[in-house]
């Protein structure tokens, strides 16, 4: 008898796993990652001839829970249509009864990854400030995303900025994109955003050392936009400092007071290693407390904005010194250029003198 390599074994188990896309529009290429509930594959859509990122349950689901997950994500991303949000093509089922949705496919890299290799402080800043505008929108349109995290940003090769994964997303109210209430809506799309995932209070949804303490605590009913603003706080000071927050690699097990532990620590490392202005932005969006946060990510992009524009920052108090130099960097150009006039000048004179 012949016995099969363990290495055989491997790649039949995972040319079984692949799905059946027969009777659909799509090509499978191949699979590149995995996320959430689902698989993510690169097909071709064979109607536009485009390549695009399919998401597909792992497993066939019978009682339909993850399947109702998977179609609300895509439910929600279809609302979401910002540059900074990928937007969702095509949803269905597969013959062997895996729900799916295809999407646009993203080429790029994710920023903890690609972060460390932009070595100006402004160019990480301003990837930042078009993270902030991403989910400014999203909560615009009352979608908290409650697991914001390096990993799940995407930076394209033009230097465009993708916030990826919404499949534990929060729907704060219901409005459409016009203002008008939802029912104006299809009435299963309706159905699947207003049905809430099934989580109860306690149940902890995020990433430890992305997540705010409220989120850490299980305080499912009470999260608003805020927990999104710790979430972004804490990537501010992945940005700044090159280092994660402590307990970021969690699994999310162990006892509430270590997962706030770890959620409380960005403040601190960037407090060490970031410029004052910086870490008290930080500071001030990983608060405790939500009331002392920044109300909103735009309240807090528009403070990174002050920062890189050499102004005051509504985080932090300056002494007159730092205020003296802030106004000479600002101003660095035109002083420079006065100096040098003054020099020629007085050496002008100098030279006449004589």
């Amino acid at each position: 008898m012949n016995w099969l390599s363990d290495e055989a074994i491997a790649r039949l188990q995972s040319v079984s796993a692949l799905p059946d896309l027969s009777g659909t529009r799509y090509r499978l290429i191949e699979r590149v990652g995995s996320g959430g509930m689902g698989t993510v594959y690169a097909a071709e859509d064979s109607v536009l001839g485009r390549r695009v990122a399919l998401k597909v349950l792992d497993l066939p689901d019978v009682r339909g829970e993850l399947s109702g997950r998977l179609l609300r994500e895509a439910h929600i991303l279809a609302r979401l249509e910002h540059p900074g949000i990928v937007p969702v093509h095509d949803a269905g089922t597969l013959a062997d009864g895996r729900v799916f949705y295809a999407m646009k496919f993203v080429q790029g890299e994710r920023l903890d990854a690609l972060a460390r290799r932009i070595p100006a402080l402004p160019g990480r800043l301003r990837l930042f400030q078009r993270i902030c505008e991403a989910v400014a929108f999203a909560h615009a349109r009352g979608i908290l995303h409650r697991d914001l995290k390096p990993e799940n940003i995407m930076v394209g090769p033009f230097g465009e900025v993708l916030v990826m994964d919404w499949g534990v997303a929060k729907i704060l109210r219901e409005e459409s994109e016009t203002g008008r209430a939802d029912s104006e809506t299809p009435k299963q799309a309706s159905s699947l955003l207003s049905a809430p995932l099934k989580t109860e209070h306690g149940t902890i949804l995020g990433t430890p050392g992305y997540m705010a303490p409220e989120q850490a605590r299980g305080e499912i009913e009470s999260l608003d936009q805020r927990a999104d603003v710790f979430s972004l706080g804490a990537i501010l000071g992945f940005l700044v400092t090159g280092e994660k927050p402590v307990g970021a690699n969690a699994v999310g097990q162990g006892t509430t007071e270590a997962r706030m532990s770890a959620a409380t620590s960005v403040s601190i490392n960037t407090a060490v290693t970031a410029p004052k202005m910086l870490a008290a932005i930080a500071s001030k969006a990983t608060a405790q407390e939500p009331s002392r946060r920044y109300a909103s990510a735009s309240d807090l992009a528009q403070d990174v904005a002050r920062y890189l524009d050499s102004l005051p920052v509504t985080a932090y108090s300056e002494s007159m010194l730092e205020k003296a130099l802030r106004w000479v960097r600002r101003y660095r150009v035109a002083i420079g250029l006065v100096l040098a006039y003054l020099l020629v000048r007085a050496w002008l004179l100098l030279w006449l003198k004589r």
